[in-house]
């Protein structure tokens, strides 16, 4: 690791613990040159899975878009933030276990269904509606129905 204040390769590690729920290391440094401490971070790069859409187009694993897609549904409903970023660390957490270097967009909205049920039930008939393009009233009594079975 170089020195961010003089750029020397020589620095030594003067603490370590962990931070984040154990997810990330961090890290206190002297550099040997100039003496100037700082702290880094580290964590795991876990590589996602490429998302193959309903087109067969591929492209990268976007968590932005994911997030987007979750927080619009849950939208102006009592679902804390810790709580939506738990449901998207399951749902990669899934992704990844697939052990796929490609996985659908289909299971990815299954995954994230599953995920706002478990939520809030609003929120996934919210998205239900969206991700399943409701054509009219019918379709939303069934899933409704269907929650009440729950």
């Amino acid at each position: 690791m170089h020195c961010p204040f003089c750029a020397a390769s020589d620095t030594k590690v003067i603490d370590s613990r962990l931070v984040a729920d154990g997810l990330q290391v961090r890290r206190r440094r002297q550099c040997l040159t100039c003496n100037e401490r700082y702290t880094t971070f580290e964590t795991a790069e876990l590589v996602m899975p490429r998302v193959i859409k309903q087109d067969g187009v591929r492209q990268p694993f976007d968590e932005d878009k994911l997030s987007r897609g979750i927080q619009r549904a849950l939208e102006k409903r009592p679902v804390g933030a810790d709580e939506v970023e738990q449901a998207i660390n399951r749902i990669k957490s899934a992704l990844r276990a697939t052990g796929e270097r490609e996985v659908s967009s289909e299971l990815i909205g299954n995954l994230v269904m599953e995920q706002l049920l478990n939520l809030d039930k609003v929120a996934y008939i919210r998205f239900a509606s969206v991700y399943r393009s409701f054509d009219d009233l019918a379709q939303f009594g069934e899933v409704i129905a269907s929650l009440d079975k729950r």
